[in-house]
């Protein structure tokens, strides 16, 4: 059902409508149909049998071969559109592979790369779901995981060359809540001087694919919740692994069908649809976002504002003008009075939703240390500088000015609730 119909030199925007997807084969629809089979019908026995040669690694794919579908398990018609049509919006990708959810590509990738007694280099902070699939995963099957802070390019380093049976390295960037950059090309630099070389991975859910490109800085894969801003409307889940080298392509998509969790039909198909939209509505979001920053830089209940047109550390900077085109729709506000006075915040928006999970269209305010990252240790929340008052923002397409007014009667209400509190404890 998939064919490569496409313009030689079209631009990602155009080839995310025409590539992948020929009407001839869908009974003439402009736009692909949802194909809801779990089974398909082999158009002989040596196709049948072909098809299993090539699922089990018998055999090889020949050149323009298009094999026979076989079960929905392992692939079907909708999913072939969708990982044809999201390869030119990451730039520098060859091929890609679908799933139900972002946790199952981040855990499908690593479980197809590392096994017992191999070693994962990771950075921290980590969303909070990807860290405890390192401890209650990884780590009982006797996989090494040693984390390294964020955006410390000598320590990331000296972990990539001093780890024995080092696999894969695994970088967030921005980390998530607090936004702080990895420098990516520096760290596929130091993987490409061992030998054998480990795969450097890069979630890159917060500003990809429209923002920041992994895979041209020399990463060797791309994951995404597609679930956020690749979805953009929070009502599906999804997940998404790309990447340059063929080498990975296979083992991933073999643990994918051995672990039954591709995208299902309907949800690759909604997917699809809004792959053309992904770069016009993360430009919105991004604007928002920057403009409700910096209207809030100098408030005085806001210890500190996370957004990158705002660091000041030089090497911050650096990074961000060095990998990323625009700053993204993520701010963390990291306010005076802790716990209370985040909780006090959240009560007091009217326009956004105190709600997890970012990159819909509507604007979304969590509390990381009790919601998304409850599950890390006080320890690891510390170092990662995820404090109790800390507050995350996923800026949505509303009027920015609305926005930035509830965010301050918000922190007007903050304002008055810790003066209460001073009067109180005298």
């Amino acid at each position: 059902m998939a064919s490569r119909r496409s313009l030689h030199g079209a631009h990602p925007s155009t080839e995310v409508l025409t590539r992948g997807f020929d009407p001839r084969l869908s009974v003439g629809s402009a736009r692909p149909a949802v194909f809801r089979s779990s089974t398909y019908v082999f158009s002989s026995p040596e196709a049948a049998e072909r098809a299993f040669a090539l699922l089990t690694g018998r055999a090889e794919l020949e050149p323009g071969e298009q094999p026979d579908l076989i079960y929905s398990r392992f692939n079907h018609p909708n999913a072939e559109i969708l990982e044809d049509q999201i390869v030119p919006l990451e730039e520098g990708a060859a091929w890609a592979i679908a799933f139900n959810s972002g946790m199952a590509a981040i855990m499908t990738t690593l479980l197809a790369l590392l096994k017992p007694g191999d070693a994962l280099v990771y950075t921290i902070p980590l969303y909070g779901g990807t860290q405890h699939l390192v401890h209650e995963l990884l780590e009982p099957l006797n996989i090494r995981c040693i984390p390294v802070i964020a955006g410390h390019s000598a320590e990331i380093d000296e972990a990539i060359r001093s780890t024995p049976g080092l696999k894969a390295v695994f970088i967030e960037t921005p980390a998530n809540p607090t936004m702080v950059m990895t420098d990516i090309k520096r760290a596929a630099l130091t993987a490409a001087l061992l030998d054998p070389k480990p795969a450097v991975i890069v979630d890159n859910t917060f500003l990809g694919p429209a923002f920041q490109h992994p895979l041209t800085l020399g990463a060797d894969l791309v994951v995404y919740s597609a679930t956020k801003y690749l979805g953009g409307f929070s009502d599906l889940l999804a997940g998404v692994v790309l990447g340059v080298d063929s080498a990975p392509d296979k083992p991933i998509r073999s643990r994918r069908g051995l672990f039954g969790n591709i995208l299902q039909p309907d949800e690759c198909w909604i997917l699809d649809g809004r792959l053309p939209t992904v770069s016009l509505r993360m430009n919105r979001q991004s604007k928002n976002a920057q403009r409700i920053a910096e209207g809030l830089v100098k408030r005085p209940e806001i210890r500190h504002i996370y957004y990158p047109t705002l660091f000041d550390d030089p090497e911050q900077i650096r990074i961000r003008l060095s990998q990323c085109d625009y700053p993204g729709a993520m701010i963390a506000l990291d306010l005076h009075g802790g716990k209370p006075a985040a909780f006090e915040f959240l009560r007091s928006i009217r326009l956004a939703h105190n709600a997890v999970s970012l990159g819909g269209m509507e604007t979304l305010v969590c509390h990381p240390a009790t919601t998304t990252h409850a599950g890390c240790s006080e320890e690891e929340r510390r170092i990662a500088g995820i404090t109790d008052g800390l507050v995350r923002v996923s800026a949505g397409v509303e009027d920015w000015r609305d926005l930035l007014r509830d965010f301050e009667q918000a922190l007007d209400r903050v304002s008055e609730f810790l003066a209460s509190q001073a009067q109180t404890s005298r």
